[in-house]
């Protein structure tokens, strides 16, 4: 590893200069910081990035109210009786979740200051040769950490105007009645989940014929029922040609000359690396085909000393992910190099109601890359849906490779995928087989036992 170390005459000296205040920037300005490097961080905006103001923190929130709505219902099975349908406050729900996110915004100020971080509240610029200019100042850095993740993509189209992103979805000034949402990612599907569990009606077009791509097909299809069975409308193989007022709404105008109305259009179509105006150019960074900027294994870009993680570089943009990376970043600076992040069993999942996860590869990619591979998959109603007259199905599903015997991907769709899945990821990524699976005891009655029960083979 090489870096550029330039005079202080270049400005004020600093270890690690840090360029964005999202989780893995925050991470590792705190943590070389604790190492005893002098450690400076710039962020025009509020601490925590994506992740923290207008990601995975509000959105499970919102979840979880979507999640009363759904249990106010079920809970009639089970004899509660309630004096009126419950209705949601759209308008207190989003102060409360404006308050928590203040005070995640001072946590993450408070640790920057307690570990000796000076933040630097602006944008910062890199000016070639190590050195980065933030907030009418210069800093002389040994090493430059760009983390600055990414942002929501809207293409261009008639009426892009009247369109909204995912940043604008947590605070809208009225909740949509109708809602249209263009995409089928997570964000997509998590928004169109949220709005729909806390009563709005909900179309998702999508060009493509099915959602989540890169997750297992089987898994994603699965899914897709389940929405359509709660009542959203799915409209697969559809493009939306304009979108344009109607009366005191809009109408969605897809190609094949349909209409949707809506009280909101939610362009969920993707995010970009967030890479505009850092200086990149001028100071030697290449961006990769993806428009992302490329690194080495050690997250090193092609300018000495300049290294990026997170959204703005990775090909998994998840926030753990992000700090992962942060973290073997510091570890290589700062520490004895060892650290590396293992981007086979990553753990996913998508806030959906019901919710999907998966760990590691999907069948298709599996057989891809083993050949032989052996799936063992069930769906079933869960206990908890035997009294509430749900028809919600769950789908539990592992792959393995027939050679080893080593499970290499494990998906769910049911309640609580998320937490299901986290656990297992621990076993998968110690090497677990099918054998080992087979050899665990479950706790009854719950979903999770059925991954160490599932002993008919479904596939080859």
């Amino acid at each position: 590893m090489t870096s550029s170390t330039p005079s202080a005459s270049a400005g004020t000296p600093v270890d690690l200069f840090v360029i964005g205040g999202g989780s893995a920037g925050v991470r590792a300005a705190r943590q070389a910081a604790q190492r005893g490097a002098r450690v400076a961080l710039a962020e025009p905006g509020r601490l925590g990035g994506t992740c923290v103001n207008v990601g995975c923190i509000p959105k499970k929130l919102y979840s979880h109210a979507a999640g009363y709505a759904l249990a106010f219902d079920e809970a009639r099975g089970y004899g509660w009786r309630f004096a009126a349908d419950p209705v949601l406050d759209w308008e207190a729900l989003k102060t409360a979740r404006a308050a928590e996110i203040a005070r995640l915004n001072g946590v993450y100020l408070r640790l920057l200051t307690e570990a000796g971080v000076e933040l630097v509240p602006a944008r910062a610029q890199l000016a070639g040769g190590g050195v980065v200019e933030a907030g009418g100042r210069r800093f002389a850095a040994k090493h430059v950490l760009v983390a600055t993740g990414g942002g929501p993509f809207v293409p261009e189209l008639p009426g892009r105007e009247h369109v909204v992103s995912s940043d604008a979805m947590f605070d809208l000034p009225r909740f949509p009645r109708r809602l249209v949402v263009v995409g089928g990612g997570y964000i997509a599907c998590e928004m169109v989940s949220v709005f729909h569990g806390l009563g709005a009606e909900v179309d998702l077009v999508q060009r493509g014929g099915r959602l989540l791509a890169g997750f297992d097909d089987e898994l994603a299809r699965f899914l897709a029922r389940e929405l359509e069975r709660t009542g959203v409308r799915l409209h697969f193989g559809a493009e939306v040609a304009r979108v344009e007022p109607s009366g005191d709404a809009l109408q969605a105008v897809l190609a094949d000359g349909r209409t949707l109305a809506a009280d909101v259009v939610l362009y969920a179509t993707g995010r970009r690396p967030s890479t505009a105006g850092l200086g990149l150019e001028a100071a030697g960074v290449r961006l990769d085909a993806r428009g992302s900027i490329a690194v080495d294994d050690r997250y090193e870009t092609s300018a000495p000393g300049v290294f990026a993680v997170g959204d703005v570089s990775s090909t998994q943009p998840l926030t753990p992910v992000a700090l992962a990376e942060a973290m073997a970043v510091v570890d290589h600076l700062y520490g004895d190099g060892r650290r590396r992040v293992d981007y086979d069993t990553v753990p996913t999942a998508v806030f959906t109601h019901p919710g999907a996860a998966a760990v590691g590869l999907s069948e298709e990619k599996a057989r891809g890359k083993f050949g032989a591979v052996r799936v063992y998959r069930s769906d079933f109603r869960s206990l908890r849906h035997t009294l509430t007259g749900s028809q919600e199905r769950t789908l539990v599903k592992l792959v393995v490779d027939d050679a080893s015997d080593r499970v290499v991907g494990l998906h769910l769709v049911g309640a609580d995928a998320g937490e299901i899945a986290q656990g297992f990821a621990v076993a998968m990524r110690a090497g677990a087989t099918k054998a080992d699976f087979d050899a665990t005891i479950g706790i009854h009655p719950t979903v999770a036992e059925e991954f160490v029960t599932l002993r008919e083979l479904t596939r080859r």
